[in-house]
């Protein structure tokens, strides 16, 4: 991907709609599961309610049934189309949740019905990519469209930070790790990684490797802050991602 770092298409802006009426905007991305392409995203942003009070996120009141994804157009670099997906089957939500935590964890998959023309670039959890080395005080990068605004076209905005807890261990007993960065409305559902452009990069066995180009790892699913006054943000782990990935 000539002059585009891939990371830039891989993160769709989304809006959240009931009957064509827009209610929010967050972020998205794409993952291929035995039942075909889904979509990954905060479950507040779809069901439009906070996971904390369930009440619900837009000051209208309103509840979407519907989200409008941005997608990559295919063989068209550069160039996008808007598809639309129902949330729902009749009062069915469309969506699946996390196997075991179901409601508590903050993302769900939702499938993809309508693909034409459209360029997929998938991340994959389960194999989230070379095994650099990401530990506190280490950069990483939210990758996502912070209140719908864009980087041109529908390019994604990197917000970069620091892991703020250690990758081991689990925040609130939940597959949960945190970052410190400056994240904000807009980036709910942004996939988080690891960004390096190359050169010599520490690795997790505690050597090093040299690479001739750019290499990242997919850390998890960002879903807000710990509170409106911090810039503490939650990320929940590519294990659990990847855990209702093999549920579906």
């Amino acid at each position: 991907m000539a002059n585009i770092a891939q990371p830039s298409v891989q993160s769709l802006l989304i809006e959240m709609q009931f009957n064509g009426q827009a209610l929010s905007t967050g972020t998205a991305f794409v993952v291929q599961t035995a039942k075909g392409p889904h979509l990954i995203t905060n479950r507040h942003n779809v069901t439009g309610r906070r996971q904390d009070t369930n009440a619900p996120l837009s000051p209208t009141g309103g509840l979407p049934n519907e989200i409008a994804i941005v997608h990559n157009r295919k063989n068209f670099l550069g160039q996008w189309l808007f598809k639309k997906e129902s949330l729902y089957v009749g009062e069915t939500p469309r969506w699946r949740e996390h196997p075991t935590l179901g409601a508590k964890a903050d993302f769900v998959a939702l499938p993809l019905t309508d693909l034409a023309d459209v360029e997929v670039y998938p991340y994959d959890p389960a194999n989230p990519g070379p095994a650099i080395f990401v530990g506190a005080a280490d950069t990483v990068s939210v990758i996502g469209f912070p209140f719908g605004m864009t980087a041109g076209g529908a390019f994604a905005v990197w917000a970069t930070g620091f892991l703020a807890s250690e990758p081991v261990v689990d925040f609130n007993d939940l597959p949960i790790q945190l970052i410190d960065c400056r994240s904000r409305q807009g980036q709910s559902g942004s996939p988080v990684i690891a960004y390096r452009s190359g050169g010599m990069v520490a690795m997790a066995d505690g050597g090093a490797a040299a690479f001739s180009g750019p290499v990242s790892k997919f850390i998890g699913i960002y879903s807000g802050r710990i509170n409106a006054e911090s810039d503490i943000g939650i990320v929940w782990k590519a294990s659990a991602v990847q855990q209702l990935i093999a549920s579906l």
